[in-house]
């Protein structure tokens, strides 16, 4: 081979390796430029989630604080309701010199109220005596007297009841009952000697007894 033949050669080999040595560099750039773009990519999709995430966050804490504001400024502490208070003692002694059988609490059980008393004369027959009271505990026991002794007074007064047992207030047997019509509530019953005596309410048969052996 000439040596003409033999540089043609060499420049065909050197130009071949060029070729090759471009395209591994083109396909590398090609490679760095197609992460680059995927990267770039990638960091604005986290970038949009996180301004959503972020929105989402701000606009919860702002609602949170909208809704505390109008709490603080709307909201007032509930005031427990309290009982009106009656002057009892002296309609209780005017129905005592009417009627004799007529009871009252002597003394009144510590942090009880009246708050209710009502009495009905001798010429408006039957005579009634009614004191309602409101316990310590905001519970409700009514005294109920009359001289009927029929069972309508008892239903006018309770409506339906179940007998619950008896029990025993300072040697005196009063009748339990659970009245039928009125949730949670109970009563004592006593009859005798021409007089109906009635203790009931929802305060339970220990406050009920309790009012019943204060009874003069």
């Amino acid at each position: 081979m000439s040596s003409t033949g033999q540089d043609a050669s060499d420049e065909a080999a050197a130009q071949e390796k060029a070729d090759v040595k471009a395209d591994v560099r083109a396909r590398q750039r090609a490679q760095v430029q197609a992460e680059a773009n995927e990267y770039r990519q990638a960091y604005r999709r986290d970038k949009r989630k996180s301004q959503t995430v972020g929105n989402m966050v701000f606009a919860l804490v702002i609602c949170l604080a909208v809704v505390a504001f109008l709490i603080t400024v709307t909201w007032r502490p509930k005031k427990e309701a309290q009982p009106n208070p009656v002057e009892y003692t002296a309609q209780l002694e005017d129905a005592r010199k009417a009627a004799a059988w007529v009871r009252g609490p002597e003394p009144m059980p510590s942090g009880w109220t009246a708050t209710s008393v009502e009495f009905r004369a001798p010429q408006q027959e039957p005579i009634t005596w009614h004191l309602g009271v409101v316990t310590n505990e905001k519970k409700y026991v009514g005294l109920e007297q009359s001289n009927v002794t029929g069972g309508k007074y008892v239903a006018d007064k309770l409506g339906r009841t179940s007998d619950d047992g008896t029990a025993s207030v300072g040697g005196v047997t009063w009748q339990r009952k659970v009245l039928l019509d009125r949730k949670n509530e109970n009563a004592l019953l006593l009859v005798g000697s021409g007089v109906t005596t009635i203790v009931a309410g929802n305060a339970g048969y220990p406050a009920l007894e309790a009012f019943a052996s204060v009874l003069r």
